[in-house]
């Protein structure tokens, strides 16, 4: 039994990865200029970087209108992890491209320094970038608060939204970023070392790297098949043993289809006694006393109580399908079978 997928006026996630892409964009345009400008290694990183995270956002904003196709023929269940492998893809694109180009960077400006020039360019557009960063990140901070309001900071990083958890990490380190910058750069400029800036350069890749890793596995469980959350699973299972009908649950599987979307598949012992009390008390004694010895209306009786029997257990599963939708409105999809 399956319920169609509920809509709204856009996908989990869409409004942060918007704003980050277009700060992004913008940021990356005055970094450029600042690199040029000052020959600084950790200027050009910071630059890379949001260049890498813009292309990224764009690869998470694919994911998220491709992700809202309606399901099909060839896809019954819907198009819904379609954003985790966009968001894997970005995720890779972080390592390889923004912590890959950086860290090369560095190493590349230990090996052959270039002079920093110090101007109120450099730091005026590290002062931009920091604001128009630190908001996108403030919109992605946000909408995982939203989400996620009874939840703690740690359990949001954990069962966050991809793609918001992607514009969450790398607008935070970028605005970190901004401020290893400007310390990298001041710091080569004070001393006359060049050792400063390849640093910087190297920290904020080291950064991207991280964050890449997470981002990399957490997309991966998605797209293998994670189960639902541990406390929704408890809370069906409690829900189907505590129906007379039902005796026991086994082979209970499940699947996340989407953000907030999942798919649940379990086999039950049906408990006949309890449900032939339940919805046949009433009728058999008057079956019985029609019967009065007579064979042939004995059989009769059993070929009709054997049809009777699979409607009866149908009806209550229907029943108890309907349930648990209800309970769990995040539970779009849902087959219980009889053992």
């Amino acid at each position: 039994m399956s319920t169609p997928r509920m809509s709204s006026s856009h996908a989990s996630g869409f409004w942060p990865v918007i704003a980050a892409v277009a700060g992004n964009a913008f940021v990356s345009v005055i970094k450029f200029i600042a690199a040029f400008a000052s020959g600084s290694s950790a200027m050009f990183s910071e630059a890379v970087h949001s260049v890498a995270d813009t292309s990224n956002q764009v690869l998470l904003l694919v994911g998220l209108s491709r992700s809202r196709k309606k399901a099909d023929e060839d896809f019954s269940y819907g198009y819904g992890r379609e954003r985790f492998f966009w968001a894997l893809l970005s995720a890779c694109g972080i390592f390889f491209v923004g912590a890959g180009v950086t860290v090369y960077r560095g190493i590349t400006s230990l090996l052959d320094p270039e002079s920093v020039e110090l101007s109120p360019l450099v730091f005026g557009v590290l002062l931009v970038a920091f604001v128009v960063e630190s908001f996108t990140f403030w919109v992605a901070a946000r909408e995982l608060q939203r989400s996620h309001s009874t939840q703690s900071w740690r359990e949001r990083l954990t069962s966050g939204d991809p793609s918001t958890l992607a514009v969450f990490l790398e607008d935070g380190i970028a605005v970190v970023g901004v401020l290893v910058a400007a310390a990298a750069i001041g710091l080569s400029y004070v001393t006359g070392n060049h050792w400063w800036d390849a640093a910087g350069s190297i920290t904020i890749g080291c950064l991207l790297g991280v964050a890449a890793v997470l981002l990399i596995v957490k997309n991966r469980a998605y797209l293998i098949g994670k189960a639902i959350p541990e406390d929704i699973r408890d809370g069906v299972i409690a829900m189907l043993v505590a129906d007379p009908a039902i005796e026991r649950v086994l082979d209970f599987k499940s699947m996340t289809l989407d953000v907030d979307v999942y798919r649940v598949k379990c086999e039950v012992e049906v408990n006949g006694h309890a449900l032939l009390d339940r919805y046949l008390q009433k009728s058999l004694p008057r079956e019985f006393e029609a019967i009065g010895g007579d064979y042939e209306s004995f059989k009769r009786f059993a070929i009709e109580y054997a049809d009777r029997i699979p409607r009866l257990i149908g009806k209550r599963i229907d029943a108890l399908e309907a349930k648990v939708q209800k309970q769990h409105p995040s539970i779009r999809h849902i087959d219980i079978e009889v053992n």
